[in-house]
């Protein structure tokens, strides 16, 4: 089998895993019903989580360690992952194909995924961990193998997410900031790949310090300069603002009417490919940042849900929609240029010539820090499956896959990144929406006890850490135990099972004192 065909087939399956019948009717669903659930904690909520994000920043900042990073240094990380080539290369696709509506089905899909990625983030807080060395680490593998009680589940999505991110994603990034290098400074790709295996390779071996530390700092400038181009771009154009914006509104229902007739886009369309960009940019469901969201110090597990919320704003509604706004306001949108092919184009004839240039620095800010993320999200999942004996070869071979990248044509690999993200969601969402009770008694109490000075249930983070994990191992060894008495005496088996069986439905107190009682009669296999 040729390469072209090989990539014919996957290119198939991606038509499938994300058309208009697998992956965007379950995350936008998804979407919905946590927002739904979580009584769309996502307006409720939005000024405390901008202010939980940003109330308390300094310019020194904290560092991180081995009780995880901050709130703001895990967005920050979050951020650097979702924020990458699909920004500025993909909301042009779409709107290539689906038109200026496309963007009103992003913002859409990206309403309803902030629940999403709120549930996410509580989760990998409730469920995170310590590995061998007494360090913070969580994630996806992690509250499916002990909130669902499903370790083959996490390890398959342990090992798709390593592929996904850690190899075949961060392959193309590399790939996107050599051929923009290429051809706007004139840049060989060999160079450029040695220049960013020696600069990842740096932050690879300083950990999470120096990943927090570089996260904290580039995103927000990457963000900033950014978007500070495409403002520019809008107050010399302020004119068109109003027109384009009405392009968003009118061609979400009539892509017709928008375009003149350019771009021959239906409604089905419009939406496809919105809400399939949109979701791939801001991975709510997919279940990349919550190793991110995981390891952050917050004294309530729904503040980095909070977090979370902010994290997707800035994706969709700040970063993807400038590029939307500076492709429709500059008038490149011809139905035929697509990629970041086009985003170059609608910049340099804003800015003029230095716009391609302009486009090249910030697609490399935003696929390395991508490549950071990504690094080190699926370092968390080597962990869960290995342990730390084989972090230093993942390095070495994340390097290596960064060289390659850089130099090869990886339209396969393109289409295997989408297709292995997409097989990430399935594992994932299952997770999500079988906890989901939890995460609404998460929002409870954090609404209803911790925001009144009450008490929570839940408490901080730092004393959380592998606890319900815990519990429900006890919880399960309780049920054991009983069923064992009941066969030796079925009237002491109706008084010592009264417990209920489900975790997220009994009071964790009552569990740990259960838990307690047990292990004081020396049931051996209740001990940790």
């Amino acid at each position: 089998m040729d390469m072209d065909s090989l990539t014919k087939i996957v290119s198939d399956i991606n038509s499938i895993l994300w058309g208009p019948w697998c992956l965007i009717p379950i995350l936008v669903g998804a979407g919905i019903f946590f927002s739904v659930n979580l009584r769309f904690v996502q307006i409720r909520q939005f000024g405390r989580a901008v202010k939980h994000v940003f109330g308390g920043l300094t310019f020194n900042g904290e560092k991180a360690g081995k009780h995880g990073m901050t709130s703001f240094q895990s967005l920050a990380t979050a951020i650097a992952a979702q924020v990458g080539t699909g920004n500025l290369a993909g909301v042009a696709t779409a709107m290539a194909m689906g038109g200026p509506g496309a963007i009103f089905w992003m913002w859409v899909a990206a309403f309803f995924g902030m629940a999403t990625i709120f549930s996410e983030a509580v989760l990998a807080q409730l469920y995170r961990s310590k590995d061998e060395q007494g360090r913070i680490i969580g994630g996806p593998a992690y509250y499916i193998s002990c909130g669902l009680g499903s370790r083959s589940m996490g390890a398959l999505f342990s090992v798709l997410c390593i592929i996904a991110l850690g190899f075949i994603g961060n392959m193309v990034q590399a790939n996107s900031i050599s051929t923009a290098f290429e051809s706007s400074f004139n840049i060989p790709t060999p160079v450029t790949g040695v220049f960013l295996i020696l600069l990842a390779g740096f932050i690879f071996i300083g950990g999470i310090k120096r990943i927090a530390s570089f996260a904290e700092k580039m995103v927000p400038l990457m963000a900033l300069v950014y978007v500070l181009g495409a403002v520019y771009i809008v107050i010399i154009n302020i004119d068109l603002l109003i027109p384009t914006l009405s392009k968003i509104f009118v061609g979400a229902f009539d892509p017709s009417a928008a375009t003149g007739g350019v771009i021959g886009a239906s409604v089905k369309e419009a939406i496809r490919y919105g809400v399939a960009r949109g979701l791939f940019s801001n991975e709510a469901g997919m279940g990349s940042t919550p190793h991110a969201h995981a390891i952050a110090r917050v004294k309530h597990p729904a503040q980095q849900g909070l977090a979370a919320i902010v994290g997707l704003f800035i994706d969709t509604f700040i970063v993807l929609t400038a590029t939307a706004i500076v492709i429709l306001i500059t008038g490149v949108l011809d139905g035929q240029t697509t990629g970041i092919v086009l985003t170059q184009q609608a910049f340099v004839k804003g800015m003029g010539a230095a716009g391609s240039g302009f486009v090249a620095l910030c697609l490399f800010f935003a696929a390395f820090t991508t490549i950071i993320g990504w690094y080190f999200f699926a370092e968390q999942n080597i962990k869960f499956l290995f342990g730390y004996k084989v972090i230093n070869i993942f390095s070495v071979v994340v390097l290596c896959f960064l060289m390659m990248g850089s130099f090869l044509k990886v339209t396969l690999v393109w289409e295997l990144a989408d297709m292995f993200n997409g097989l990430m969601v399935i594992p994932n969402i299952i997770a999500v929406f079988g906890l989901y009770k939890l995460v609404v008694r998460a929002c409870q109490d954090y609404e209803q006890k911790f925001l009144k000075g009450e008490k929570p249930s839940f408490g901080p983070s730092e004393r959380l850490t592998g606890r319900l994990a815990a519990i429900q191992t006890r919880h399960r060894s309780i049920k054991a135990a009983h069923n064992r008495q009941m066969m030796r005496n079925n009237a002491e088996e109706e008084n010592n099972n009264s417990e209920d069986n489900e975790i997220d439905e009994t009071p964790i107190d009552e569990i740990v004192n259960a838990a307690k009682q047990h292990k004081n009669t020396g049931i051996n296999h209740m001990r940790r």
